[in-house]
Order: C-alpha cells, then sequence, then structure tokens
C-alpha cells in the first residue's frame, strides 16, 4: 500500500509542489528530491535540521529506513532497487 501512496504522490509533484513527511522507505524512495529533517537537542534548546541528501545520501538513508541500525550490504542493494538505481 506504501509503494502505491508513494506512486500516486510522485505523480502528483509532477505538477504541483508537495511535501511530504514520512517514514516509509517506499514512499520517500519515490520522491524527486529527499530531505532528512533531524532534531538535536541540548540543555536549553532543540533545533531541526533539514539536509538535501545527495545520491549516495539518500541510498544510505532509505536502507536505514529498510535496515535499522545495520546497514548491510543486502539492504544497501534493495535501497538502490527502490530508487531505481543500478546495483553493482
Amino acid at each position: 500500500m506504501a509503494e502505491i501512496v508513494g506512486r500516486l504522490l510522485r505523480q502528483l509533484g509532477k505538477s504541483r509542489q508537495l511535501l511530504c513527511v514520512t517514514h516509509l522507505p517506499q514512499v520517500a524512495s519515490l520522491g524527486h528530491q529527499h530531505y532528512q529533517i533531524r532534531k538535536e537537542s541540548d540543555a536549553s534548546s532543540t533545533n531541526s535540521i533539514i539536509v538535501q541528501l545527495d545520491e549516495q545520501n539518500r541510498v544510505h538513508e532509505i536502507a536505514r529506513m529498510l535496515g535499522g541500525l545495520e546497514i548491510t550490504d543486502q539492504t544497501i542493494a534493495h535501497a538502490k532497487e527502490m530508487i531505481n538505481l543500478p546495483v553493482n
């Protein structure tokens, strides 16, 4: 179901500006652009950090979303396949 939602969002994004926040790699892998958003906190404040991901970091982030803490060759290959990049 998440892949269907991702495909529909991608199609909608061809004609409109769209921002989608997701934890689903199936949705994130279909975006035209990919940003990572994270929070950093100290004793007095919390800040949101937003970074546009290049191709290599996008693959790593999709793999992290798929596999959790341990990134393996298999999760990297799966992430590349989801983004439609050549798998070595």
